[in-house]
């Protein structure tokens, strides 16, 4: 099913309206640009009776890289459950020691591994634990990238992010197909949010092109938004262009 694009709305006057008149929502990673961003815009929204917001200063034990804080996060947060939105909005493409590989000669076991933990094997563990807390009907949405896709890699290098992402889309899909035979009204989603200023985006060159973290929150926000239970497992654009895997 083709989703609805209400984009012609402008970003700063985002309204959600598939979650009904007291939504909960939780961000996880908000102290990012985009997660701070998808904050903002949750916390104007009428509709939204409250916003969790999760990053190592409002939790300091939290860490994609130590599974059992994953665990003790989602235990500490069941209490406000259930959560009609939760965004992981957390991803690393460069950073101390890490950058993107322009060649294979290099790639490195140590720079994978700790690419892999935050981009795919954290998420998984956030799966894991906090899918429990979703509302029946409610939608769960991973920040993914669309060099992620296998199918749309015409450039090449970025090995350990393209990866990392394309196994985040993995862990996406085949989670949606066991959720939908747990809760069949709840859905899952990957996001691309295309190119955002943020420190993520500064050192490249399409970083001349990147638009600002508010809006592309707004435009994710509006996917969720028009997405259906048929959509759930899907990979899409910031545009609502459904992506290829």
């Amino acid at each position: 099913m083709a989703l609805r694009r209400p984009f012609e709305v402008m970003y700063r006057m985002v309204q959600l309206r598939s979650f009904g008149d007291a939504y909960r929502a939780l961000v996880i990673g908000g102290s990012g640009a985009l997660g701070g961003a998808f904050c903002d815009q949750l916390d104007r929204d009428p509709a939204c009776t409250g916003v969790t917001k999760v990053d190592r200063r409002t939790y300091p034990d939290f860490d994609l890289e130590r599974p059992e804080s994953i665990a003790s996060l989602a235990q500490s947060l069941r209490a406000q459950a259930p959560y009609d939105l939760i965004i992981l909005a957390t991803g690393i493409l460069h950073g101390d020691g890490v950058r993107p590989e322009k060649s294979l000669s290099a790639v490195d076991p140590e720079t994978l591994q700790k690419v892999f933990q935050i981009n795919a094997l954290g998420p998984a563990m956030i799966l894991r634990h906090c899918l429990p807390l979703l509302h029946p009907a409610g939608v769960m949405a991973l920040l993914s990238a669309k060099v992620g896709s296998i199918e749309d890699n015409r450039l090449g290098g970025w090995y350990a992010y393209r990866a990392s992402k394309a196994a985040l889309n993995m862990l996406v899909k085949t989670a949606a197909i066991e959720l939908a035979r747990q809760r069949p009204q709840a859905r899952l989603l990957c996001l691309h949010p295309g190119t955002v200023v943020s420190k993520l985006s500064e050192p490249f060159r399409g970083a001349a092109n990147a638009r600002p973290a508010a809006q592309a929150a707004a435009e994710l926000l509006a996917v969720v938004d028009g997405c259906s239970v048929e959509d759930s497992g899907g990979f899409f654009s910031y545009s609502g262009e459904r992506l290829p895997w």
